[in-house]
Parts: structure tokens; sequence; C-alpha cells
């Protein structure tokens, strides 16, 4: 089982950054998710059950990348901290900007999203707002599965878009609503990328 490491020489030094972040809050983030994939995975292999990659759908391992990234760069951030409202909106807050660092729908904060997509996430409203897409990769195919590749995040994208920025997304009757970055939200996305892995 190999632990991922983040390769600091792929960091954007240009990269606009609010609310007083950091290129070393993204990098330290990112290794707090490697240990942490790393830790779960070895102690599944060590029962000789599949990685968690295996276990859960993508939809939730994507959600729990997420959670965990936000809870991560919350840790290592100066002055953002995870909003405590349930599902509230944005994920990250300023501090002291709510009550409580709680609120089911703010203007100020960063949304964090992750996804083995290109960009365009899924999200339940087009809400102006600062959005953080982590994009990542899981090796699905290698064989045998425990000689499998540790997940990767392999671009990080951050910008602040509008209303104007998102698609609306029509379900079927069961379905819900969403939203997602356009072209124009997506290549705002892309102008300002934080880090990437060599392709």
């Amino acid at each position: 089982m190999r632990r991922a490491q983040s390769n600091a020489g792929e960091f954007n030094a240009g990269a606009e950054l609010p609310y007083q972040l950091r290129l070393g809050d993204f990098r330290l983030a990112l290794q707090d998710i490697y240990d942490l994939l790393y830790d779960i995975n070895t102690a599944l292999l060590a029962r000789n059950l599949p990685r968690l990659e295996e276990i859960v759908r993508p939809a939730v391992f994507s959600g729990i990348l997420s959670d965990a990234l936000t809870a991560a760069l919350a840790t290592h951030s100066r002055a953002l901290r995870e909003n405590r409202f349930h599902n509230g909106h944005p994920d990250l807050v300023p501090a002291g900007m709510y009550p409580y660092d709680s609120i089911q729908s703010g203007e100020e904060g960063v949304e964090i999203k992750a996804t083995r997509g290109r960009g365009a996430v899924d999200m339940h409203g087009a809400r102006p707002s600062w959005i953080c897409v982590f994009r990542y990769e899981v090796d699905s195919t290698t064989e045998p599965a425990r000689d499998r590749a540790p997940t990767r995040i392999v671009e990080v994208l951050l910008a602040k878009l509008t209303v104007d920025d998102f698609r609306r997304n029509a379900r079927g009757e069961f379905g819900t609503t969403t939203a997602s970055p356009n072209r124009n939200g997506l290549q705002k996305l892309r102008e300002n990328r934080i880090y990437r892995e060599p392709t």
C-alpha cells in the first residue's frame, strides 16, 4: 500500500487566493487527505477488505472527500472555519462573520467540491460564491486490486462565480434540479488553477 504525495512544484504561485488562504494551506490539506486514505485503506487491507474507494459508491466517496477536504482546509486556514449549519452554504465561512460560524445560505466563504469529472460539479443551486473544485483520480483497474495506485488529487481549481456562470440541470420527475458551472464558469475556474499534477 503506497501513500500519495502532493508535488509542491505544481502549485500556482500566481493564483488569486481569497480570505487569506495560502498555497501551503492547500498543500497541507492534500497531504492530510492522502494520510487519511492511507490509514483507512491500510487498516481495511489488513483485514482482507477492499479499499474505501471500492466499498462505497462513487458519489458517496466524492462526498467523503469533500467533507474531509473542507475540514482539512479549515484546520490550516487562518481566516476560514467550517460552516456549522447542516448542509449549509458555503462549506467554509470567514471566522466570526456569522453567529457560531453557522449559516444556511451565506454570501461569504468558499464552497468545496470533489469530483472525478472535469470540474462541472453539481450544486443544489446557482449561487454566487467562491467555488473550489478538487479533481481526483481513482485507480479502479489495476489487478490484483491490492496493487492499485493511491487515489490522487490531480487538480485544484478556485474561482468566484456569479449566477450567470451556471447552467441549470433539468432532472426527471423524481430528481432534484441542480446547477453546474457553464462554459464561462469552467473557464474562470481553470484560469485560477491552484494545483495540477503533470500529465
